[in-house]
């Protein structure tokens, strides 16, 4: 099981890999991430590279295009928010979803195979600006504040193993989110600031691949724990064990900001009802709905 975890074509490069797979030394490397030229992550001071974002930098060094679409399908890519699902569905936005983690999110959008795509990325200095800034240098993209979250481990009710934080996750069996999603990224960094990693976790298989999946694989006894939302807890009656509260925001070509289904979409959110769906379903603030955190050229 561990295996597929680690297997050669992971998700997440580090400096020697990336070195062998572009055939320079490493030290070229660390110049290209100095000069911000490559895209890259830091967790707890260790670079990673996500695979997906080095290979699209790739083509766009090998071929002289611009990346901007002129017409955009009505898709909302990213990382799955129950809010945003909601939102979506309630207003009548006509936008339909495509979620499998921040990574692939910001890949798709930068393909034009999505107009939106929600990020929770987490940065040494912050939220999602770093890798934007990386991938869509140039772009006519706006990073907009969606929501900050309560994000922590889901237990069982009662929390029989006893886990407080991520010290004590030690041989608990864990399940996990997939590579591409921003809360695979933020375990790593909540483990790396323990001085533990991944190997020290018994990994459930498959990964789960929402917010839901998480919840569920707790109340089915498939795993111990869970990274997740405090939302999640509550609506299936588990225990919660807040640890970060992070910013989710969404990235929208700007043009298609003023199309009409996000138009009704954005009108949808400042309404009472929308409101009060927030505080019922718990962990979430949206006092910050709506404020610009990037906007491109």
């Amino acid at each position: 099981m561990q295996d597929r975890m680690d297997r050669g074509d992971a998700e997440l490069l580090t400096t020697r890999e990336v070195a062998g797979l572009l055939r320079i030394r490493e030290r070229k490397v660390y110049d290209l991430v100095a000069s911000g030229e490559i895209p890259h992550v830091r967790v707890t001071g260790k670079l990673l590279f996500p695979r997906a974002l080095l290979d699209a930098w790739l083509v766009r060094h090998s071929e002289s295009r611009q990346i901007t679409p002129r017409v955009w399908p009505d898709i909302v890519a990213g990382s799955h928010d129950p809010l945003l699902d909601w939102a979506l569905r309630e207003s009548g936005s006509g936008l339909a979803t495509f979620v499998d983690g921040s990574l692939d999110g910001l890949e798709r959008l930068a393909q034009g195979d999505a107009l939106m795509a929600g990020l929770h990325l987490v940065e040494n200095q912050g939220w999602n600006v770093g890798l934007i800034e990386q991938r869509l240098a140039g772009e006519p993209v706006v990073l907009i504040e969606w929501a900050q979250r309560e994000q922590g481990f889901i237990l069982p009710p009662g929390n029989p193993a006893g886990i407080r934080g991520p010290g004590d996750l030690k041989g608990r069996r864990l399940i996990p989110r997939q590579r591409a999603a921003g809360s695979f990224l933020l375990l790593q960094h909540l483990l790396e600031a323990e001085g533990l990693s991944l190997d020290a976790l018994d990994l459930a298989a498959p990964p789960a691949r929402t917010e839901a999946d998480v919840a569920i694989a707790i109340a089915d006894g498939k795993a111990e724990v869970g990274l997740g939302l405090a939302a999640m807890a509550r609506q299936f009656r588990l225990d919660f064990v807040p640890l970060v509260r992070e910013r989710y925001d969404l990235l929208i070509w700007r043009r298609a900001f003023f199309e009409p289904p996000l138009q009704r979409l954005w009108a949808f959110c400042r309404t009472a009802p929308f409101a009060a769906k927030a505080r019922d379903l718990g962990g979430y603030d949206v006092g910050g709905f709506g404020r610009v955190h990037y906007n491109g050229p």
